[in-house]
């Protein structure tokens, strides 16, 4: 009970990448770069093992951006010749965004992470996890001049990423994430066919699947907005959907928004992944502040299927930072993992009943 993970990326050496973009440039160019990956991902493999960590990624450390590493790689999609849209419903007050423009069919060359999945796999003997951008958040951040519409195209996104998925289970994948933050956002369309199109992404995949929704990374643009937002509400249209889909788990953000945990009941009787570490600074958590958070969705939760998680992604963090904060992630999980194993020796069981 309580494996914990983060939910996927981790910084990157500054050998690799300038140190906290988002869309980047590579420090190391070909034909060098995919042995400078590779040292990447073992250090970062060896930070989560060190820190005691029960489920590990690559921390993304191969992808440019967590939905431009999968969409680069499609037919169909001209990220050369950029156009400016407006995404995630203008939600963090910013103007117009350059996007790849999607101009004709989508479709894979091949498989695009399957070699890394393997890499990972040959070098940890923990259960790994591989994230893929969701279909609805790709669509979010595309400029579609060939699909006509919005649920077209994630369609059709979803049959390339449910191929992808497919082939990353194959290759030794324990848990495929989907990320899907736009499912806080266009709740509308999460009904209508957002849900859909995820399931569609997922089909036949025998790892386990899970949907991570954030309210965004810890970047000034996301903490600005969070600090001024006082609507909470969204995980409570999203969860109850999700409850009755194909997919096993859900990942939601409690630590550094204003999220009430009590959601977390929404979501019952799928596997929930809980956000109990902000992501937005540098301070790191004392492994109490992060037991303490954990507690506070015992409650509305069985803890056979609590996954105590990150909020979001960690490559805006410093690597020093990032460490501590996966210290207190696994410390803080043992301390409630001790208590819980006590309470079942002598008696009631902390939590739902």
């Amino acid at each position: 009970m309580l494996k914990t993970m983060i939910v996927g990326s981790l910084p990157r050496p500054t050998w690799l990448a300038p140190s906290g973009q988002m869309y980047l440039n590579w420090n190391v160019e070909e034909p060098k770069l995919k042995e400078a990956q590779d040292d990447a991902v073992t250090l970062v493999i060896a930070d989560q093992e060190e820190a005691g960590l029960d489920i590990l990624t690559d921390g993304e450390q191969r992808r440019r951006h967590y939905i431009s590493g999968f969409t680069d790689e499609l037919e169909g999609i001209d990220s050369s010749r950029l156009v400016k849209i407006t995404t995630r419903g203008g939600r963090y007050g910013q103007s117009l965004v350059e996007a790849a423009r999607v101009v004709g069919p989508v479709r894979r060359r091949g498989s695009i992470m399957r070699d890394a999945v393997r890499f990972l796999k040959t070098h940890t003997n923990k259960p790994i996890k591989v994230t893929l951008p969701g279909p609805m958040t790709t669509t979010d951040t595309l400029a579609d001049e060939f699909y006509g519409s919005r649920a077209k195209l994630a369609a059709a996104l979803a049959g390339q990423l449910n191929e992808e998925a497919l082939e990353l289970t194959e290759a030794g994948a324990d848990i495929i994430q989907f990320d899907e933050p736009c499912f806080n956002i266009y709740l509308d369309e999460v009904e209508e066919w957002g849900i859909r199109t995820l399931e569609e992404a997922a089909k036949g995949v025998r790892a386990k699947t899970a949907v991570h929704i954030c309210y965004g990374y810890g970047v000034p643009i996301v903490l600005n907005w969070k600090t001024k937002n006082t609507d909470w509400s969204h995980y409570h249209r999203t969860l109850p959907l999700l409850r009755t889909s194909a997919i096993n788990m859900i990942s939601i953000e409690c630590a550094a928004s204003g999220v009430d945990p009590a959601v977390v009941a929404e979501a019952k009787g799928k596997d929930v992944m809980v956000g109990v570490i902000d992501v937005g600074t540098e301070e790191v958590e004392t492994p109490e502040t992060v037991a303490a958070r954990i507690r506070r969705v015992l409650p509305y939760i069985e803890p056979d299927h609590l996954y105590p998680c990150t909020d979001c992604g960690m490559i805006p963090r410093s690597r020093a930072a990032a460490r501590g904060k996966m210290n207190a992630l696994a410390a803080g999980a043992w301390l409630i993992r001790s208590e819980l194993v006590k309470e079942r020796q002598q008696g009631p069981l902390m939590g739902v009943r």
